[in-house]
């Protein structure tokens, strides 16, 4: 008698398949992913957390989940461990999700992935044996993910304090200049330490971005446990090398990460000061390369830089609302302003950056020029390629072409590198 064919499918192997959630369905932890969410818009509730953890783990998840509520849609899930998740199911495998999380967070998850069969939370033992799943390995090395965590293109901003030594015509002094390389890496470690701790706190609009979404710790490449000791880490180290510097550049080193904190906290958030900010953490650069090397800087370079690097910060913002207008938003998430700012971003930033042309022309006519340069008259070649240059950055931002953060923009730019050789070829000339 042959068999009877069955409709239902049949499992080849019975055992039921067990998925942590933490660090392997989900390439992240979600009560550390709670927890920044928590005290980034809770920040005074430190010492309870601490008071929390002591009553256990258990206790923990259960009050951070009781405040915050994650957005598990956007968690950076493992796709290949899904599809085979999705394949193990449709042949009639038992899949079961395990994890120490809270089990709202669990539900959460389960009732959004509709995958599994059956829910451990909380620590609950499994009934009977199960296959255990394993992550994925990374795909991308280590090396490089810490890296582009680090942002080291973004590095690229503190050359700025050469400027300093570059306006005092101190450029081939050794000493000076050794001590200008290490208020770089003091700065560059610093700026490191910040962009972790922003990306951090940044997890859920980063994932909503067409491009930060891929960041080390929003794609789960990087746990996020590694961002909180790697902040304090370059952070110890950038004020570590500070310290072979005067104590003023310390201390404005300081300055700058607690506004830069502030930044990311909540100033980022607050329509124009946000870029008022910006501009003055560019100027900062300069302020800090004059500390570290003992040359004063006129108050003609801060106030052209401000101009300038307001400009600049407004490009940033304008990059980010044209995208709004193309996806048919009407606010940026995290960030206060709307589809419809677009005009008068472009305004603000253009006129900005034209005022910054303005006092460079306002400097050439200047008593402190002639000290410096014994042909002045020649300098006023450097406000047409200003002006050149500016107006072509604005442009190339209103087609959608500057994308990113504008200097780091110039760094890539051909022709940013030619108005740049035209720029030291003219204060050569003058000199």
């Amino acid at each position: 008698m042959l068999p009877t064919a069955s409709t239902a499918p049949v499992s080849q192997d019975p055992l039921p398949l067990a998925v942590e959630l933490d660090g392997v369905l989900a390439r992240t932890d979600t009560l550390h992913e709670s927890l920044l969410r928590l005290l980034k818009r809770q920040p005074y509730l430190v010492p309870a957390v601490l008071g929390w953890s002591v009553r256990g783990p258990a206790f923990l998840r259960a009050e951070v989940a009781r405040r915050v509520e994650l957005d598990v849609t956007r968690l950076p899930y493992d796709e290949v461990l899904l599809s085979r998740l999705a394949e193990e199911r449709a042949r009639g495998r038992r899949v079961v999700l395990t994890t120490a999380a809270d089990r709202k967070v669990a539900e959460a998850v389960a009732a959004h992935l509709g995958l599994f069969d059956a829910l451990h939370a909380q620590g609950e033992a499994l009934d009977g044996p199960h296959e255990h799943v394993h992550r994925t390995p990374p795909a991308k090395p280590l090396v490089r993910t810490l890296l582009k965590a680090l942002r080291v293109h973004q590095w690229a901003k503190n050359i700025l304090l050469f400027v300093p030594l570059l306006a005092a015509h101190k450029a081939l002094d050794v000493p000076l200049l050794l001590r200008a390389v290490l208020g770089f890496i003091s700065f560059s470690l610093c700026a490191s330490s910040v962009y972790v701790l922003n990306d951090l706190l940044d997890l859920d609009s980063d994932r909503k971005h067409p491009t930060k979404r891929r960041r080390p710790f929003a794609s789960g490449d990087l746990a996020v446990s590694a961002g909180l000791w790697l902040a304090p880490l370059l952070l110890g180290t950038g004020a570590a090398v500070a310290l072979l510097l005067p104590g003023a550049f310390l201390a404005l080193l300081g300055t700058y990460y607690a506004v830069t904190l502030a930044y990311s906290f909540y100033l980022k958030q607050v329509m124009m000061l946000d870029v008022l900010v910006l501009a003055g953490l560019y100027t900062v650069r300069i302020f800090g390369g004059s500390l570290a090397v003992g040359v004063p800087t006129s108050s003609w370079l801060f106030t052209f830089s401000m101009f300038l690097f307001l400009s600049l910060a407004l490009v940033k913002r304008l990059s980010e609302v044209r995208r709004l207008r193309q996806a048919n938003e009407a606010a940026a998430p995290g960030r206060g302003y709307m589809a419809g700012d677009y005009e008068q971003l472009a305004i603000l930033g253009v006129s900005s950056g034209y005022l910054s042309v303005l006092v460079l022309a306002l400097y050439i006519t200047s008593k402190e020029v002639t000290a410096l340069y014994p042909s002045p008259e020649r300098l006023w070649l450097l406000c047409p390629v200003m002006l050149y240059w500016v107006g072509r950055v604005w442009l190339l931002a209103h087609r959608g072409l500057v994308n990113e953060d504008p200097l780091v923009f110039a760094l890539k730019d051909k022709v940013s590198y030619v108005v740049g050789l035209i720029a030291m070829g003219v204060l050569l000339a003058a000199t």
